[in-house]
């Protein structure tokens, strides 16, 4: 018989005769000639009461199986007489497919998040993480939606690169010389030698990539792994993370501003619209008015501030601040929150930022002393959204690159496209992790990707 799924299941108009689910054992409780299994099989938080009596050939075997077994069963889908559930199926076969054991670790109680972290390859049979996992494959299908919708082209860059387009230096290195005798010249390594033939990394962004597409497809977007080899331990940072960056020919930094805030929008409404069962789980037991916070968002006006004035806000508060606040200086989290939280009240976009802390590919403003640079802030977050107006004048992107220690001729096919046919475009980055944060109110970063890359941290 074809397998029905529980969320078909349970939202069926009428009884059904004969019908046949699997899926895993949440909890098994046993009454006189009468016992009580949650069958869950992923596709939908609740899971789906199946009672099983002694009429079962195997009944003394079903109840003694532990939880975690994997079933399948076949029976009669009625009405329940208990409270808070519409449906549960009568069994009138039930095979084990898959047993378990005493050793389970996932019985019924509720771990905390630091021991399911190592169960990773168990915690999405967890209420938790399987809602935090639904709610990654709803809001991905969100994202290429938005852009397929908006007539974008999604452009798969490459995860080995020989840029650093952050130019930061955090690349994990990509090499197939001999890590113990590799080859030299003049005491250094050979790179010409290994694989590639020059030194290669894994990316920390498909930007510049993006941006070629982009002055020959006028709107792109790219989603897809990324990597930062960023000591970090804070809840905030992984070792591999997934970033969406769009880049849109013809358009300044206000267009940029624009489709950032129709994005973030439209990413809120659809997990309000399509995720309610898991965001009120989320509300619930993760974030205490998370829904509201929600809500608010996609109803919310998105202010504007420059960098100077946030500064000049920010020092005519009286806040202590724990990081000190000077022109010149990158605004910090606590700063961002400010801003958004007391300052404006809602979502803000704070522009114009000083070059010097800034990428080498913005556009320098008028004043040289700023660059058309954008940070999205929100409420309880900060920064979830940066982006840029490119530059595409020749001569000031090549004049910028010297001033940061790149050398031009490394970036040549970078900068051929500012010497044939060059346009003003912009685009943003948003780190899909921080979004999932922020509409599931988990608050460490490795709770919502499937298997955490963390420094000493590659199991799985």
């Amino acid at each position: 018989m074809e397998r029905t799924s529980v969320t078909t299941v349970l939202r069926a108009e009428s009884p059904a005769e004969s019908l046949c689910v699997k899926g895993w054992v949440r909890t098994l409780r046993t009454g006189k000639d009468i016992a009580f299994f949650a069958l869950n099989d992923g596709s939908c938080f609740a899971s789906l009461q199946v009672v099983v009596t002694p009429q079962l050939s195997n009944y003394e075997e079903l109840i003694k199986i532990g939880t975690g077994a994997c079933l399948c069963v076949e029976g009669t889908l009625v009405e329940s007489p208990a409270s808070g559930q519409r449906w549960e199926i009568h069994a009138r076969a039930v095979e084990i497919l898959g047993p378990t054991d005493a050793d389970y670790p996932l019985q019924k109680k509720r771990h905390s998040l630091e021991f399911l972290r190592s169960i990773a390859h168990l915690r999405p049979r967890s209420n938790t993480f399987g809602a935090v996992f639904r709610m990654r494959s709803a809001l991905s299908f969100a994202v290429h939606r938005f852009f397929q919708e908006r007539g974008f082209m999604y452009v798969h860059t490459p995860i080995i690169t020989a840029n650093d387009c952050e130019g930061a230096g955090e690349m994990f290195r990509v090499s197939t010389l001999d890590a113990e005798t590799p080859p030299r010249v003049d005491g250094k390594i050979d790179w010409t030698q290994d694989f590639f033939g020059e030194k290669t990394g894994l990316t920390v962004s498909g930007q510049l990539q993006g941006e070629l597409f982009a002055t020959a497809f006028s709107d792109i977007y790219t989603f897809g792994p990324t990597f930062r080899a960023e000591n970090s331990n804070t809840s905030r940072h992984a070792a591999e993370f997934w970033m969406i960056e769009p880049e849109i020919a013809f358009a300044d930094l206000a267009d940029d501003c624009r489709l950032a805030e129709d994005f973030l929008r439209y990413l809120v409404t659809y997990a309000l619209e399509h995720c309610g069962e898991d965001l009120s789980f989320f509300n619930e037991r993760i974030e205490s008015g998370l829904i509201e916070k929600l809500e608010s968002l996609a109803n919310a006006r998105f202010e504007t501030l420059t960098y100077s004035d946030a500064v000049s806000r920010l020092l005519a508060s009286g806040e202590s601040f724990q990081f000190p606040v000077q022109w010149g200086l990158d605004l910090q989290s606590e700063h961002e929150r400010y801003l958004t939280e007391k300052v404006i009240g809602g979502p803000v976009f704070v522009t114009d930022y000083p070059a010097e802390i800034k990428a080498f590919y913005m556009r320098l403003n008028e004043d040289e002393k700023t660059v058309a640079a954008m940070d999205l802030l929100v409420p309880r977050v900060g920064e979830i959204i940066g982006g840029s107006q490119r530059e595409e004048r020749l001569e000031i992107l090549i004049q910028r690159m010297k001033q940061v220690g790149i050398v031009p001729e490394s970036l040549g096919w970078y900068l051929d496209i500012r010497r044939w046919g060059s346009c003003s475009h912009a685009g943003f980055g948003l780190g899909f992790e921080r979004l999932l944060m922020y509409i599931t109110g988990m608050e460490n970063i490795r709770d919502v990707i499937p298997f955490p890359r963390t420094p000493g941290h590659a199991r799985f």
